[in-house]
């Protein structure tokens, strides 16, 4: 398969494709991470990194910028990090910008994917809530004709001590999902997630072995210091266990005096392998990578997990 990173240069965004090199193994397994030509039936996908902040205006039009730039580089979808709309500066204020999926806010990106005839995963969008107090983080699906296809709302929320001593209290002004979510798209079955989501396997679980997903999407803002220690680990450990590709588009970088995102935008295969990677952490741009949904079935013909685990009903039977 070919890596395709995208590296910022002199203000402009430049293609550079790189080869994998096949490594041995006693299992014969280099082939599921190495294709030397790319197969008839890959599609390209983007992933989309940058630093929002607390202004629509200034946020949309770097989403479009990235939007043309992965549309030119042949992309049928793009994928773009939780709070890409907006990043809050003070508590409480993303509530008040909330709107519905059929606002005028999801509205801009629905007419950006029509013009631009590309598919957006644009996740969490601050979708109003049930009162005027909460709102939900969600997921949003955009087919190439700009019509909103899926939607999932954020299950697992950010309440957590971080080490360093930041408290996040995502449940103050969110409401959790309740839904599981897959949708059909050009490039396969997408699972839906969002950022936190991230530390449960089960949803994973659920969606390819219940949803039959074969691309995990995770939209996300993880903080510079749980980055550090667990987002690749997390990340290539998704995509392993259920032999799926993983697309983590990121939020990067200072935000505010008081937020900043680790960033790492990167692109997974089924085999664990990372085949789309912005070349600088913290930077604006977009990573590429091809899917071949033949590879899938490859990783998983091979080792085939899905015939070989346990139902829920042997463990709950099995001495403790």
């Amino acid at each position: 398969m070919k890596n395709v990173t995208v590296n910022l240069i002199g203000g402009r965004f430049y293609s550079h494709i790189l080869r994998h090199r096949r490594v041995s193994s006693s299992l014969s397994f280099s082939s599921l991470s190495t294709i030397e030509s790319m197969a008839s039936n890959s599609l390209r996908v983007a992933a989309a990194q940058m630093t929002s902040i607390n202004d629509l205006a200034a946020n949309f039009a770097t989403c479009s910028r990235l939007v043309q730039e992965a549309a030119s580089a042949g992309a049928k979808l793009i994928c773009f990090p939780e709070a890409f709309s907006y990043v809050a500066a003070k508590d409480g204020e993303s509530v008040t910008i909330a709107q519905p999926l059929d606002g005028p806010i999801m509205d801009q990106y629905c007419s950006l994917a029509r013009e631009s005839s590309i598919w957006l995963s644009l996740g969490g969008f601050q979708e109003k809530g049930s009162d005027d107090e909460h709102l939900s983080n969600t997921h949003v699906i955009v087919d190439d004709t700009g019509k909103i296809i899926s939607s999932y709302r954020k299950i697992h929320l950010f309440d957590v001590d971080v080490p360093g001593g930041r408290v996040y209290k995502e449940s103050r002004f969110t409401e959790a999902g309740k839904d599981v979510v897959a949708v059909d798209s050009p490039i396969g079955r997408l699972g839906l997630t969002v950022c936190y989501d991230l530390r449960f396997p089960e949803i994973y679980q659920l969606l390819r072995f219940q949803h039959g997903a074969q691309v995990l999407l995770v939209p996300s803002a993880f903080t510079k210091v749980t980055g550090e220690a667990h987002w690749e680990i997390l990340l290539r450990a998704r995509a392993i266990e259920n032999q799926c590709y993983v697309i983590a588009a990121a939020q990067a970088g200072k935000h505010n005096e008081k937020r900043e995102s680790y960033g790492d935008t990167v692109i997974i295969d089924p085999w664990g392998t990372i085949v789309g990677r912005l070349p600088d952490r913290l930077s604006t741009g977009i990573a590429l990578a091809d899917i071949d949904l033949s590879l899938v079935d490859s990783v998983r013909e091979k080792m085939p997990i899905a015939q070989q685990r346990k139902s829920n009903d042997f463990w709950k039977a099995a001495s403790l």
